[in-house]
């Protein structure tokens, strides 16, 4: 339906001008009578007014006498009021409207002669099809044609492999030609909507579809097309692209298009020599919802028209390969991956992956591997675009070493750099890893030259920050002298997909020299250039929990993969053949390895001594902090447990990787609340003595207890005499005794009469839980006194049953109206304990998302003279119905709502209850 002008408009149109009115403003008013019954978007037209008006008012135009200057300033407004270049205001006073014959009513004889000079078909190299159509045939020309175009044009196209379709010098055409070729192009169902024509002119609606039925064979829906543009590429040649661009069955190739137009009419305004041109029908595309008009169609690749035809040349060179890399990629993937049980799943998806618009083998290589680390989560899988560099891959006989005894002392002469340093601190340097085998005498000359001197130092740094690699069977020697027992420990497993072997590799029952272990601290250092096995190194130390790793994140170069270029291209892939499992049975991925503590390389040595003499001291934190578990928290049970798993982890030295004091009350807080299931326990730094959250609160004075009421409490009658309050802090109960007068009076009694009550505590994140017993007190009746829930308090070792109170300021709010209550996830602490007891005994109904799961009091203790301080939840509560324990997770509401949408929710239940009762009457 078209939109309705605007009345002002409509009244301008039609009032009749005074006799001695000059041209210019009956021009300016019949040229919008043309547009008001031509131009194809009428509901632009109500911008118009405004212009009009005050080009005729100001008077401007009545000063131009120059009829040509006078086109120029009204196709200028025009176009700059409806945002059109296509409307154009032209002065011809000899012009001879010539009516272009149409091609169905030419005798067959010139018709044919016309086709064939507009169409033209070969056939190139490895079958590739050229087409180049100067002009869209359309519907009625086909017909007459009979099979003409069929037997010559279409049904050799179908033989071709693939297609240069050739629109660069298409400027003419008929729309209604376009669903055939679109038709042609596709599958034969389900139909396509392709195009929708509204005509304004007519005021009628056309929509076009491909077509379920064509004679001869169609070209389908798989062989690749390129469609060539320029410029000059307008009207149905640019519905023809534009429709098969955005149905991903063609690539664009070339320049921009016009931009034409559906349909445009060149119009006498008036009996004067003035024309306007006036687009009179539009196209909209159901694909994307917007049109080729105007903005033409945009390539898929960009290049100057006289270079597109060589461009698709080699697109399409490009684009044959596709399916051989993707089945090649295919073959090694499901040949090599480590991975094995991932296989199947990317082979599925590299079928189904869209590789319609990859214009090069850079953006073919681009996408596959976009794809496979998707798919795989595992970013050693890797296609790459090579460009003619060649790929290094390390010699496995790079690291063989000699038997002669000679020889073997100078190489470990060479590699191996040890020194004591300052704090009695043992300092060891080797750059690459060499081979070795049990029973090698290397391990002697190792043993001499590295462990003896070393075996009396406080502590160790190993020195990885020049090592590029080498063979991870010195890991195992290596490892074997670092572990603190004489028992064998599982060290790491390596998985090899060649032979589908999987091989343990376990620390060493006896070595030749002295064991440092790792009681002491060692530290290793890593610097970009760390590599490969070295990388495997500082990862295991970590896993182990062997040592502390300190300087710059590794190079991420392991040699776990190997890589295969495809033949005929430039593409590579690197797969993964090698999968390295540490102690616990995880899978390195690789990506390098990221240091305990993250430091220039140039600066770990000094950053060493510094962590070093933080670790000293350690222990004693970690005692602390138990001591004080075991002391203060509520559950005597779980914090013994808890104590025990916290000294444990240290002695198996979990605790190595902690650098500093935020890093130790991270790792605290973790472990604190994994054993405990307590996500109220957290370790916190904090330089300066915190506030403790048992201070007395202030009680206000009578003027700023009214401030305070104001600030926190919200107050409304809602339809149905329905109350809402909103509070987001629980006050003490000294503040509430001390400003009870005034909120009896600005608050409570403004609500106590409702029919139903909506406390609202979805921002309300605790604070004091002393007024809870008074506030639950006014939801029920005096007598008898009700049992809300029991509290156990640790530091105190008491146990006490709290009670709603036998009197209170004011009246209650009774036992028999409905109240609900609404959450959020951020509802927490002493708000929880109120929501939590109306809810047990049955008292409200809970509307919104869970509550957060705070604590009803935790104390906060420092840990030993530390910056380190632990919040410890020092009381639990207790049921008043079945006596068990509440639980720590937070609240589950009775209805589970968003917390934006609680409140409407809630009006929703308020309102059906009424009307049930109504019924009810």
């Amino acid at each position: 339906m078209v939109p309705q002008v605007q009345p002002l408009l409509l009244m301008l149109l039609l009032c009749p001008l005074p006799v001695n009115s000059s041209f210019q403003p009956s021009l300016v008013l019949e040229m919008a009578k043309i547009l008001l019954d031509n131009y194809c978007f009428p509901e632009n037209l109500v911008g118009m007014q405004e212009a009009i008006q005050q080009a005729i008012n100001s008077g401007e135009i009545m000063q131009i006498s120059d009829r040509k200057t006078l086109a120029a300033v009204l196709t200028v407004g025009v176009q700059g009021a409806l945002n059109d270049p296509r409307l154009t205001v032209s002065y011809e006073p000899n012009f001879v409207p010539v009516m272009p014959q149409m091609l169905p009513s030419l005798p067959a004889e010139r018709l044919i002669r016309l086709v064939r000079n507009s169409v033209k078909l070969d056939i190139l190299d490895k079958n590739v099809g050229y087409l180049r159509m100067d002009r869209i045939i359309g519907e009625e020309t086909a017909a007459k044609l009979g099979s003409l175009l069929r037997d010559n044009i279409w049904d050799k196209v179908a033989q071709t492999s693939s297609l240069i379709f050739d629109l660069r010098y298409s400027t003419v055409g008929e729309l209604s030609g376009v669903p055939f070729i679109i038709s042609y192009f596709s599958a034969s169902a389900p139909l396509i909507h392709i195009d929708t024509v509204y005509d304004r002119p007519s005021n009628t609606t056309r929509e076009l579809w491909t077509m379920p039925l064509m004679k001869g064979e169609k070209y389908g829906k798989k062989k690749d097309i390129i469609i060539l543009t320029s410029k000059r590429t307008m009207g149905a040649a640019e519905a023809v692209a534009y429709t098969l661009k955005n149905l991903k069955r063609a690539i664009i190739v070339g320049e921009r298009s016009a931009g034409g137009s559906v349909k445009v009419q060149k119009i006498r305004i008036a009996q004067s020599e003035f024309y306007i041109v006036v687009p009179v029908a539009r196209s909209v595309s159901p694909i994307t919802g917007k049109s080729w008009e105007v903005s033409g169609v945009s390539p898929t690749v960009n290049v100057i028209a006289k270079e597109a035809f060589i461009k698709a040349k080699s697109l399409l060179a490009v684009r044959s390969v596709i399916p051989k890399v993707v089945q090649t990629i295919s073959d090694i993937i499901n040949r090599y991956y480590a991975f094995t049980d991932r296989v199947s799943t990317i082979l599925q998806h590299l079928q189904s992956i869209d590789l319609f618009s990859v214009i090069s083998e850079e953006d073919l290589a681009m996408r596959l591997n976009n794809h496979l680390q998707s798919v795989s989560e595992d970013p050693r899988l890797i296609v790459k675009y090579m460009d003619n560099v060649a790929n290094a891959e390390e010699d496995p006989d790079l690291y063989n070493i000699s038997d002669d005894m000679k020889l073997l002392q100078e190489l470990v002469d060479e590699i191996f750099k040890v020194e004591i340093l300052q704090h009695n601190t043992g300092y060891l340097r080797f750059d690459r890893f060499v081979k070795w085998s049990a029973g090698d005498k290397l391990e002697e000359l190792i043993a001499k030259k590295v462990w003896e001197p070393l075996k009396d130092t406080n502590n160790l740094i190993i020195d990885l920050r020049y090592n590029t690699g080498g063979s991870s069977t010195f890991l195992v020697l290596l490892l074997s002298y670092l572990k603190n027992t004489s028992q064998k420990q599982h060290l790491f497993t390596i998985y090899e997909s060649f032979h589908n072997t999987s091989k343990e590799y376990d620390s060493l029952l006896k070595i030749v020299g002295p064991a440092y272990g790792s009681k002491r601290g060692v530290y290793v250092l890593t610097s970009y250039y760390t590599a490969s096995v070295g990388e495997e190194f500082c990862y295991l130390i970590q896993s182990l929990h062997y040592g502390t790793v300190i300087g710059e994140i590794t190079s991420d170069t392991t040699m776990h993969s190997k890589t295969f270029e495809i033949e005929g291209t430039d593409i590579a892939i690197s797969v993964p053949f090698i999968n390295f499992l540490d102690n616990n049975g995880e899978c390195w991925l690789g990506g390098g390895v990221v240091p305990d503590a993250i430091v220039l390389a140039d600066e770990a040595v000094e950053h060493v001594y510094k962590i070093a003499n933080f670790h000293q001291g350690l222990r004693s934190l970690i005692e602390e902090t138990a001591e004080l578990l075991e002391t203060n928290y509520a559950i005597h049970e779980v914090a013994l447990e808890t104590s025990k798993v916290l000294l444990s982890k240290l002695d198996d030295g979990s605790y190595r990787s902690v650098v500093d004091f935020e890093s130790l009350a991270s790792q605290l807080t973790t472990d604190l609340q994994e054993t405990s299931g307590d996500h109220r326990l957290h370790v916190f730094h904090c330089d300066v003595e915190p506030e403790s959250v048992r201070d007395v609160p202030k009680i206000p004075t009578a003027e700023e207890a009214g401030y305070m009421i104001d600030a926190l409490f919200k107050i409304e009658l809602l339809p149905g005499n329905v109350g809402y309050l909103r509070f987001d802090m629980m006050a003490d109960i000294e503040v509430v005794k001390a400003t009870g007068p005034q909120l009896i009076k600005l608050v409570w009694r403004k609500i106590i009469n409702t029919d139903a009550l909506i406390i609202d505590m979805r921002y309300n994140t605790g604070g004091y839980s002393t007024a809870i017993p008074l506030l639950c007190t006014y939801f029920f009746d005096a007598e008898p006194l009700q049992h809300l829930y029991t509290v156990f308090d640790r530091t105190t070792t008491t146990m006490t049953e709290v009670m709603t109170l036998p009197h209170v300021r004011g009246q209650r709010y009774g036992s028999s109206k409905d109240i609900y209550i609404l959450t959020s996830h951020m509802t927490g602490s002493a708000a929880e304990v109120f929501i939590h007891t109306m809810k047990d005994l049955n008292r409200a109904t809970i509307v919104g998302e869970p509550t957060s799961g705070g604590s009803l009091s935790s104390g906060t203790y420092q840990i030993g003279d530390s910056v380190l301080y632990a919040s410890i939840p020092n009381q639990f509560v207790l049921s008043a119905i079945t006596g068990k324990l509440w639980s720590i997770s937070g609240i589950e509401p009775h209805v589970i709502a968003q917390a934006n949408h609680a409140l409407p929710v809630v009006q929703r239940i308020i309102a059906s209850k009424m009307l049930e009762r109504e019924q009810g009457k």
